[in-house]
């Protein structure tokens, strides 16, 4: 075979080879836009029932407040195991806060918690939009919206902070939370905090994919308060 049939060969191999890439990611993009479009109903991990997972996390958080975690699915074989796929059994929208990752405080590991983290722990749409994703597709069947003492975005709000950027829309977020607690008597920072967790976990609630999965016992919303001193989550509200 002379250079120039060489040549027309192994151009001939490589533009197959891309055709077939091509339509190998194509078909692959489809699936994942028939996922998103029509999910299929996911099995959650070990099938637990919503209260079951709720109390799998209060457990946790128990450990880890009585300093006896025991930093399950946090090996190798763990993140082999979920390498392919996820099937979290709970869900979190945190405050964006450095001190108290979930998977710490809960005493969780890989592809245990779907967890969506920002300032003053808001329902904005992308997270609600996450949060039906990791409900109805990953099928978590516990979300805990997770509020914390001190909180600087609440504080803020409370104080009429003039802030730059987009912070602004963080603090109006979290003013009618501020508003309703203004007659309850005590720590106006603690109170306004634990409204802005019932206001969210409600934010939450509203969601027609939320709201549906909670009708048909699939999932319980549930809101948190993290006490950064004991290191203890107390549950405000559930439904």
């Amino acid at each position: 075979m002379n250079s120039n049939n060489r040549k027309f060969n192994l151009s001939r191999r490589n533009s197959l080879k891309f055709v077939a890439g091509a339509i190998g990611t194509g078909i692959l993009a489809a699936r994942a836009g028939a996922d998103l479009a029509a999910p299929e109903p996911a099995i959650a991990q070990s099938d637990l029932t919503p209260d079951a997972a709720l109390q799998k996390l209060i457990d946790g958080n128990q450990r880890f407040v009585d300093k006896k975690r025991q930093s399950p699915n946090q090996d190798l074989p763990r993140l082999l195991e979920v390498a392919q796929s996820q099937k979290p059994f709970a869900a979190i929208l945190g405050c964006a806060d450095s001190r108290f990752p979930s998977e710490i405080i809960f005493d969780q590991g890989l592809g245990d918690l779907f967890v969506c983290r920002v300032a003053g722990n808001v329902a904005t749409p992308e997270e609600i939009g996450s949060l039906e994703f990791g409900t109805l597709v990953l099928g978590a069947k516990v979300l805990v919206v997770v509020g914390h003492k001190r909180c600087g975005a609440v504080d803020a709000t409370i104080k009429g902070a003039q802030v730059p950027g987009q912070i602004g829309s963080l603090l109006d977020a979290i003013k009618p939370a501020v508003e309703s607690s203004k007659s309850k008597t005590g720590d106006s920072l603690e109170n306004a905090s634990k409204a802005n967790v019932v206001l969210q976990a409600n934010k939450l609630k509203a969601s027609p994919v939320i709201s549906k999965l909670i009708q048909e016992n699939k999932l319980k919303v549930v809101g948190g308060y993290y006490d950064l001193d004991t290191g203890r989550v107390t549950i405000l509200s559930e439904s």
